[in-house]
């Protein structure tokens, strides 16, 4: 259980994320992935980056049930500044990051797959920010990656999901594939990516993240604000006490 990398074909790194049930991360988990993506990208054997997971879906977000648990704002300060550091160590890895999604990709797994350079997706993955439903806000910025901006609002406002090939159409997913192809798929896809020049495809991160046209780490941070005032305001406590009983969704 936790982060793991390993190095299945040349050129590329696997980092696996495990958190059973449903791989929705504690603080330190945020923290371990972030250093395993850098560590990896910062490699100069590896020219690509794959990030995967175990389990029944790609990534459940943070461990609510961390936060129900502690006295003070300490679980909710590490969380974002976890996420903060796994999005970030995703969008600026020194090589090219694809994500292999399947199952469920929700809250923080928006940011891990909105950050990514490519995304390919099983055919039963889903996509969806349901932080309204947690107490939280944020990702918004990631969202607005993958899909139209009127579509991310509604979403957002939401909490719905869309599908895979729904985001394939919208050009934000490269490939979906059957659910037992998955790893074969992004492992070629990592390869024809890792057999470019390791200085010139490094060069190339680079240069597309100069010109993206949105700060990122700014712009999540600038949300990440709100779920603080939310904390402070006392409606995240009783939208998050919601969370896995049946008065949720009611309040």
């Amino acid at each position: 259980m936790g982060v793991s990398t390993s190095a299945p074909r040349e050129g590329v790194a696997v980092v696996t994320v495990d958190y059973p049930p449903v791989n929705a991360l504690p603080v330190q988990g945020w923290y371990d992935l972030a250093a395993a993506v850098r560590g990896a990208g910062a490699d100069p054997g590896i020219r690509c980056v794959v990030l995967t997971a175990e389990g029944r879906g790609f990534n459940a977000g943070v461990d609510i049930k961390e936060m129900q648990r502690a006295d003070g704002p300490e679980a909710l300060i590490g969380a974002n500044r976890g996420c903060f550091e796994a999005f970030a160590a995703v969008y600026e890895c020194e090589v090219p990051v694809v994500a292999a999604v399947h199952g469920f990709c929700l809250g923080g797994g928006i940011g891990l797959a909105g950050n990514a350079d490519v995304i390919v997706a099983s055919d039963d993955a889903s996509f969806g920010l349901p932080e309204l439903d947690r107490g939280a806000l944020g990702a918004a910025t990631h969202l607005a990656r993958l899909v139209p901006q009127h579509l991310m609002r509604t979403l957002y406002y939401t909490s719905r999901t869309v599908s895979a090939e729904e985001l394939h159409r919208h050009g934000s997913v490269f490939d979906v594939v059957p659910r037992e192809r998955l790893t074969g798929a992004t492992l070629e896809l990592a390869g024809e990516i890792a057999a470019k020049d390791s200085c010139l495809i490094r060069l190339a991160k680079a240069a597309i993240n100069g010109i993206d046209p949105v700060d990122v780490r700014r712009s999540y941070r600038f949300e990440q604000g709100f779920t603080f005032e939310a904390n402070l305001s006392g409606v995240a406590d009783r939208v998050r006490g919601t969370f896995g009983t049946d008065k949720e969704h009611r309040t």
